[in-house]
């Protein structure tokens, strides 16, 4: 069931199709179960959470223990997608999808920074998620300081 749109969010229609398949080489393990118990974002836990990778990907985890942080991006399945404008609730003011971190947006991608506690065979603990329990998992990069951080970076007031 989709939500109503809240008071000054603008939805846009979806093309009738996809561009391109994906492959989910995973699904992410969490304590959350509906959307309103999971963190607002993926700072709000220290939750101990698993990354699951189907078997077909394993020589892909080759070397991961190597990283202490690793970015992963998964697919938010429960969130609209229909969004153009959007009133975020901590917010209050309208502001476009493309301008706030929301999961709802025309392709649900999330992205989380999480600290990488063990491995177990095809199994990853985890802390930083902010997810549903069973979520697709997308990919897994290495989170490389030298590249990932911008310490000059600025956001507005109020984003």
């Amino acid at each position: 069931m989709v939500e109503a749109a809240r008071p000054g969010e603008r939805t846009l229609t979806l093309p009738e199709t996809t561009d391109d398949g994906i492959y989910f080489i995973g699904r992410l393990r969490t304590p959350w179960h509906d959307r309103s118990e999971c963190p607002r974002n993926a700072n709000g836990s220290d939750a101990v959470c698993t990354v699951e990778i189907d078997a077909r990907f394993a020589d892909g985890l080759t070397g991961v223990e190597a990283a202490s942080h690793l970015i992963l991006l998964y697919w938010m399945h429960a969130a609209r997608r229909d969004l153009a404008v959007q009133v975020p609730r901590h917010h209050g003011r309208p502001r476009g999808t493309f301008s706030v971190r929301s999961p709802a947006r025309p392709n649900p991608i999330a992205l989380s920074v999480v600290r990488l506690v063990g491995r177990d065979g095809l199994n990853l603990k985890v802390v930083g998620l902010d997810c549903l329990d069973g979520t697709a998992l997308l990919d897994i990069k290495p989170y490389l300081p030298s590249i990932e951080s911008r310490p000059e970076a600025i956001v507005a007031p109020g984003v």
